[in-house]
């Protein structure tokens, strides 16, 4: 194991903040995973323990046959936001911007480099686009604040991997994955190993998150290179590994071993491993996904546990209004799964209470809420 410690620009006088990376095994192909980019959502960092300490038993025994690199505090930024003892890890409180979205367009920035030198070989292809986006990377203007140093270290790391997994949570949720609907057949496995509840499916969610900021440049090459054969060579998914509060030992354990056997039938861990159950949840566009809101404040009684399947009319919440004793029920305007729920249980204007996975768009345009 090789530990990395990346000092982030603009650090205050007097403090540093590292960004750490630990580097597993050696070989040909490379997996990023990285944990908590939102720093308040810890079952993903408790899960990226289990993978330390798994890496290294496997990479001991001489098992690993490709690289991997682990980042388990992908934001300590975050991690350090404290207001009056509450975790605030998921925006920037300076700027006040989402610490997953935003990403640097790697395909726009390497585009014009790469006019005229793409060819027929997919894996030449391959190389030489990486190596692109690592030297246009390196080439930008200094970072202009700590945040945009950190999302580049981020993005410097996976960019030149075959495999990306970014561990987020909801606030109370099922398990549940973000992934390019090209990429479904390759990562159903990984879905199916995780018993996940919903699989949500877009293209560009338009705030150029990390997964997208990883897996989207492949694409969006090739369309402007068609006469050149340029492979989708990286496979990358968030996975939401269920609720805030979803860090009890066994559950990370169990779900590390997930991940790594998926990694084997990835080609990067070497021996038996399980296989994939055979049964997985079917995967719904990210566009059919119902946010349902509160038509007025009030305090908020759910009345589906997360994992619940609903039909249309099934009623999701109620809402009471303690003094003037307005009551009003929220129902499910699709049939699907009800796979997040809000933490806080006062209707706030403009806060999603539930979200609904169904089968046909009902959203278009900006897909994500910050």
């Amino acid at each position: 194991m090789q530990r990395i410690d990346l000092p982030l620009p603009w650090s205050c006088p007097g403090s540093e903040r590292r960004l750490s990376v630990f580097r597993f095994g050696s070989g040909p192909c490379k997996a990023y995973i990285q944990a908590s980019l939102h720093a308040d959502e810890l079952p993903g960092m408790r899960v990226a323990v289990e993978l330390k300490r798994r890496l290294a038993e496997l990479e001991q025994q001489g098992r690993l046959t490709g690289v991997i690199e682990l980042v388990p505090v992908a934001n300590p930024i975050g991690l350090g936001q404290m207001v009056q003892a509450t975790h605030q890890g998921r925006f920037e409180l300076g700027s006040g911007k989402n610490f997953n979205r935003d990403f640097v367009d790697l395909a726009a920035l390497v585009a014009p480099q790469l006019e005229g030198r793409l060819g027929q070989d997919g894996p030449s292809n391959v190389r030489l686009i990486r190596a692109a986006m690592l030297q246009a990377l390196d080439a930008l203007a200094p970072a202009a604040s700590e945040l945009q140093g950190l999302q580049r270290l981020l993005l410097r790391h996976a960019c030149d991997a075959d495999l990306v997994l970014d561990l987020h949570c909801d606030f109370d949720a099922a398990m549940h994955l973000y992934l390019l609907p090209q990429q479904w057949p390759q990562l159903q496995p990984l879905a199916a190993r995780l018993q996940a509840a919903a699989v949500l499916t877009v293209e560009d969610s338009g705030g150029n998150s990390f997964d997208e900021a990883c897996a989207l440049p492949w694409v969006a090459l090739a369309r402007r290179f068609p006469e050149a054969q340029i492979p989708p060579a990286c496979l990358a998914a968030t996975l939401e590994l269920g609720g805030m509060a979803d860090t009890e030992r066994e559950r990370a354990e169990v779900n590390a071993e997930h991940i790594l056997a998926f990694l084997a039938d990835q080609g990067l861990i070497a021996g038996d491993w399980p296989a994939p159950p055979p049964t997985c949840c079917e995967a719904t566009p990210f566009s059919g996904t119902q946010y349902a809101y509160a038509p007025h404040p009030g305090v908020v009684s759910f009345l589906q546990p997360v994992g619940a399947r609903v039909k249309v009319g099934d009623a999701l919440f109620e809402v009471i209004d303690p003094l003037s004793d307005r009551h009003s029920l929220v129902h499910a305007e699709t049939s699907g799964v009800l796979y997040a729920r809000e933490r806080m249980r006062f209707a706030q204007p403009g806060l999603w209470l539930a979200k609904v996975a169904g089968p046909t768009p009902i959203r278009q345009g900006r897909l994500l809420s910050d």
